[in-house]
C-alpha cells in the first residue's frame, strides 16, 4: 500500500520540490498551504506530516499541539523550519515532533528522515499489535489468543479480562477493579462473576494456567511463571 504524506508549508516552491522528490521516491503526496487547511483534509490515509513552523495564521507548533492534545492524533510529524536554536528544538519536540529538519535542507536528508520515521513508526505499530506473556500470545488486531503456539477460543469477556491482566502484567487487580474496568455499564455484577471468568480462562490456558495468581485479600495478577 502506497504511503501518503501531507506537506504543510505556505511556500509553494517548497511544497512542489518536496512533492516531486517524495513521489519519485515512491510516496503519495498531498499539499496544504496552511495549518488550517491541513487540519481539514487530514485523514487516516496519511502516514506522516512534513510541517513548516512559521506560517501565516496557525503556526506549525500550534497545529502539532492541536493534533496531539485536542484531537489525540499520533500521526508522525517532521518539522521543517528556519528556526533551529535549542529552545526551538525543545518547543518542537514538546509539541509532539518526531523529527526536526532545519531550513535550508538537503532533499536527501529529508528523504532519509522520512524513511527513518516511518520505519520507526511501523515497528512500534507491529509491537503494539501483539501482547506476549510467557507462552501466551495475544493478537490484538484479530482478537485471537495463542497458548504455547496453539489457537484457543475465548468468549469476548474472557478475552477482555485476559487482555486487561496481560497489558498490566504484574499489577494486582481486585474483583472491584476488574468490574469497574469491564462491566462498568452493567448493573449488579457480583464478585463471583469475575471468579467464574478467571476459572474459565485458567482452564483454557492449559500449562499456562498458573500465570494467573489469586493474591488472597488483594485480587488477581498475571505473571509468566508456571
Amino acid at each position: 500500500m502506497e504511503k501518503k504524506i501531507l506537506i504543510v508549508d505556505d511556500e509553494p516552491a517548497i511544497r512542489e520540490i518536496l512533492q516531486f522528490n517524495l513521489e519519485n521516491a515512491g510516496y503519495s503526496v498531498q499539499q496544504a498551504a496552511s495549518a488550517e487547511e491541513a487540519l481539514e483534509i487530514l485523514g487516516p490515509e496519511h502516514c506522516l506530516i512534513l510541517l513548516d513552523v512559521m506560517m501565516g495564521g496557525m503556526s506549525g507548533f500550534k497545529m502539532a499541539q492541536v493534533l496531539r492534545k485536542e484531537m489525540g492524533n499520533e500521526i508522525p510529524v517532521i518539522f521543517l523550519t528556519a528556526k533551529s536554536d535549542q529552545n526551538d528544538l525543545l518547543t518542537g519536540f514538546s509539541a509532539g515532533a518526531d523529527d526536526y529538519i532545519p531550513k535550508p535542507f538537503s532533499i536527501h536528508e529529508v528523504l532519509a528522515r522520512v524513511k527513518a520515521v516511518l520505519k520507526r513508526t511501523e515497528k512500534a505499530a507491529d509491537s503494539d499489535a501483539f501482547i506476549e506473556v510467557g507462552d501466551i500470545r495475544i493478537d490484538i488486531q484479530n482478537k485471537n489468543v495463542y497458548v504455547e503456539g496453539e489457537a484457543v477460543a475465548f468468549s469476548k469477556k474472557e478475552y477482555d479480562v485476559l487482555v486487561l491482566l496481560a497489558t498490566n502484567q504484574g499489577k494486582i487487580y481486585s474483583r472491584e477493579n476488574i468490574i469497574d474496568e469491564l462491566w462498568k455499564d452493567a448493573p449488579y455484577v457480583l464478585d463471583r462473576t469475575v471468579d467464574v471468568h478467571i476459572a474459565r480462562i485458567r482452564s483454557k490456558l492449559g500449562n499456562c494456567k498458573n500465570y494467573i495468581v489469586n493474591r488472597t485479600g488483594f485480587g488477581y495478577v498475571l505473571n509468566p511463571v508456571k
